[in-house]
């Protein structure tokens, strides 16, 4: 009888055995899901901090190209000043040479007298 109780015994503690080891699976599935789960969020945070810093280097190019289409327009601006400029510059100098040669055909027929 006493073999019969300790069979009896073993028998029961199967499912126990099998229960066990099915918690401790179960356990570690959470533990490496935990885990997992830990790992996606630090990849989002990641991710959401590469976009804003992106986000923030876009804004700043389009400052900085604002910036440079205005200095562009100035620019362009002082040339055109100075095209008129050296357009000016031209005809003072075309009147120069003109009434260098009449001040030089005055002294001519000054001369000449």
């Amino acid at each position: 009888m006493a073999k019969q109780a300790v069979a009896a015994h073993a028998v029961d503690l199967e499912p126990i055995d099998r229960l066990e080891e099915k918690i401790t699976r179960l356990v570690t599935m959470v533990a490496e899901l935990r885990a997992s789960q830990a790992r996606a969020v630090d990849e989002c945070t990641r991710a959401l901090d590469d976009r804003a810093r992106a986000q923030e280097d876009v804004e700043r190019a389009r400052q900085e190209n604002s910036r440079l289409s205005q200095e562009v327009e100035t620019l362009r601006a002082r040339v055109s000043e100075a095209d008129a400029v050296n357009t000016e510059l031209l005809a003072l100098r075309d009147e120069r040479d003109v009434i260098r040669t009449r001040v030089s055909e005055m002294l001519q027929q000054l001369d000449a007298l």
